[in-house]
Order: structure tokens, then sequence, then C-alpha cells
């Protein structure tokens, strides 16, 4: 079983269930999608909301190798992406030697706000934890008290882990940065960061009509589409 959990949002409950639809509908092998919902989390998540959080999941992330029992491995992704591969091709590349494993971005955001007047901050590593793999047993230090005191910075540059070797590198392809990244087609994993194309400012970035075919073919399942 592919354990996958995604971050959620209320403001982008229609990316979570369009990047789920992508990921089933591609899978080669049983998958496993949960939400990281804070109205779940009730006693186990107790941050306040920083000012410059963009996301409910700006944290509650961390906490992906807990929810999973400290066992095995997970993927953890923002819901504000599109898969357009077999998620069992970003699975089969697990590696053993490495705590956690993710792109490793060399990202410096130019502009201070992103989606909905959201701040956009800056600081080094950043998008690394938008897609983890999650080696869960050798992330036993993130505990919810842990992921509830630390700082964002502590959380989002791995100084949890106090060893960078600890991070394994995926592929660009499975968290490519629209609006950031050279325009590239043939991604495994689109990410919409500064803003996804179900928000009207970014309805015409790219991979916009990749997102809006796949939440077409959600909602018609089984069905021809309607004009």
């Amino acid at each position: 079983m592919i354990n996958i959990f995604i971050g959620f949002d209320g403001r982008e409950a229609v990316a979570f269930n369009v990047l789920a639809y992508s990921i089933h509908r591609r899978a080669s092998a049983p998958v496993s999608i949960a939400p990281i919902m804070l109205s779940q989390l009730t006693g186990m998540f107790r941050r306040e909301r920083h000012p410059l959080q963009s996301t409910d999941f700006s944290f509650s992330r961390f906490l992906t190798p807990c929810l999973s029992g400290y066992t095995g491995w997970s993927v953890f992704m923002d819901c504000d992406m599109l898969v357009l591969d077999d998620i069992a091709r970003l699975w089969a590349l697990r590696d053993e030697r490495y705590a956690v494993m993710v792109v490793k971005h060399q990202h410096v955001p130019k502009e201070e706000v992103k989606f909905l007047n959201e701040p956009q901050t800056k600081y080094e590593k950043k998008n690394w934890s938008s897609v983890m793999l999650f080696n869960n047993a050798r992330c036993t230090a993130l505990t919810p008290d842990y992921v509830n005191s630390a700082s964002g910075l502590e959380l989002h540059q791995f100084k949890w882990l106090g060893d960078d070797s600890l991070i394994g590198g995926l592929p660009h392809e499975w968290n490519h940065l629209v609006a950031y990244d050279p325009p590239r087609k043939g991604m495994s994993l689109v990410h919409y960061t500064l803003g996804g194309p179900y928000f009207h400012a970014y309805r015409d970035c790219e991979y916009s009509k990749e997102w809006f075919a796949e939440r077409e073919a959600m909602l018609h399942a089984g069905t021809e589409a309607l004009p």
C-alpha cells in the first residue's frame, strides 16, 4: 500500500480532490490517501496560526510520521499539485539510506505575496518540504510536542534531523514549480505554488489546461463529459 498524506486547506478543497483523483487515476498499485485536516487533529496539533503561515498545513505536515505510527514509508504533498504519472514510480525511489527524500530546489521567490494575498516567505530549502518521502522510523524526532513547539525554520529546514546527509534527493520531475521553474512538458508532479488555476488570477498558468481537464475527468468519471 502506498500511503499518501495531503495537506488540506478549506480554501483549496477543490485542489485536494482533483489531486487525489489524479493520483488514483494513474496508480498501478493500491493507494491510501488521507487529508491532513486541522479539524481531525484535535489534541495532537495545538499551534496558534502564525502570521507568516500561508496554509492550514504549513506545520501540521510534519505529523505525517506520527500519523503513520513511525513505521514504513509515507508520502506527504501539498494540495496545490497535480500528479500526471504513476505514483508507484515515486514510491519506487524509496532509499533506506535516508530519513526523508525531497526535490532539492534552489528556490528564491521574488514576490512578497502569493495566492489570496498570503505572505511569501523566503528561506533556505524553500519548497523542499512540499513533497516528502518519509522513512517514518527514522523521523521519531517529529513528535506532536516537537511539531507544536519548533520554529518554522527548524521544521522546514529539516534541523530535526541533525544531519543534512539524511536528506535524499528526488528527480525534479516530481515537484515542478509552476511560474518559477522554466516551462517543461512531461512533468510527473506539477506544483502550483504561487497559485493554482482554481484561483481566477492564475487560471491561465502553465499546466492550467491539464488541471481543468483533470477536474472535468473527475466530475464525469465513468460517463461522457457534458457539453
